[in-house]
């Protein structure tokens, strides 16, 4: 699965600026790819300059359009493009600490909880006023010009973007997660890895996920869950598994796929282990009850 960060950070063709703990693109995606999955440990803004596109979390579909833009937290996602109309986007990419240390070191906001339910929503929808597409334009004209941008104006129209969000109180649901960050110094492990386990990532990945080293994340998983993250991770795939077998009509390699397994004779050879029969044994056997 692609990490979506070093994959732009890394790979030249793409107008970006970059500082340590934010990056700027302008992307164009290519019209042959329709559905496509990846995964960051780092925050997202995306605005569309042209072009349509669906993000999917959770089951859930943002449709975002021309002039729109999405708060997108770290996490894994699937794009689903438009191929009859050429897409372009700004992105700007950001880690947690950033947006931590932009709302501790403007104490004088005084931004306050907005009385909403809490949710755990991963996409946010951003309220686009004519200063906050002012200022992404400016940021693409810039690129388009071919001029150097100094990185201290970087970083001042980054803030610029933020400021903007944050004081306009229709983005209330995003306001009320930039507070959570000020006061939590680390990831939500358990949040993130229930949210995550069935997809195809290493545990570097999830270390990244959760913003610790790979040694930091065994320790903290092991006093909070009690189990080392491979076990827990089988764990939880094999249970999701065996849902899927009794609740859906997936056949078992679509069952073994969804529930974080990529091959088969692996997925079948480890749940005959945990439930003393193959995949299609037991969901035949169940049927039969």
């Amino acid at each position: 699965m692609v990490d979506i960060y070093n994959y732009f950070k890394n790979r030249p063709g793409f107008n970006k600026l970059f500082g340590e703990e934010y990056l700027i693109i302008e992307y164009k995606c290519p019209l042959n790819v329709e559905n496509y999955q990846f995964w960051t440990d780092s925050n997202l803004i995306t605005f569309v300059v042209n072009g349509r596109k669906d993000w999917i979390s959770s089951g859930d579909i943002f449709h975002i359009e021309t002039g729109d833009a999405l708060f997108i937290k770290k996490g894994v996602y699937t794009t689903r493009q438009y191929l009859d109309v050429e897409y372009c986007v700004m992105l700007f990419v950001m880690s947690d600490d950033f947006i931590r240390n932009f709302i501790l070191g403007n104490s004088n906001l005084e931004l306050r909880q907005h009385q909403e339910p809490h949710s755990s929503r991963e996409v946010f929808p951003i309220e686009v006023t004519e200063t906050f597409r002012s200022l992404v334009y400016s940021i693409f004209n810039y690129f388009r010009s071919g001029d150097e941008i100094p990185r201290e104006l970087v970083e001042i129209k980054f803030r610029e973007l933020l400021f903007n969000i944050v004081l306009n109180p229709k983005n209330s649901g995003l306001i009320n997660h930039f507070i959570s960050l000020k006061d939590q110094a680390r990831s939500n492990l358990e949040e993130i890895m229930l949210k995550n386990y069935q997809y195809d990532l290493k545990l570097e990945d999830f270390a990244r996920l959760t913003g610790r080293s790979l040694s930091s994340f065994k320790r903290d998983f092991k006093e909070h869950f009690g189990i080392s993250p491979g076990k827990w991770i089988l764990n939880q795939r094999l249970n999701r598994s065996k849902s899927l077998l009794l609740g859906t009509d997936l056949n078992i390699n679509e069952v073994g796929f969804e529930s974080g397994f990529r091959n088969n004779s692996h997925f079948s050879q480890v749940f005959k282990k945990r439930f003393n029969a193959t995949p299609g044994d037991f969901r035949l056997a169940q049927n039969q009850h």
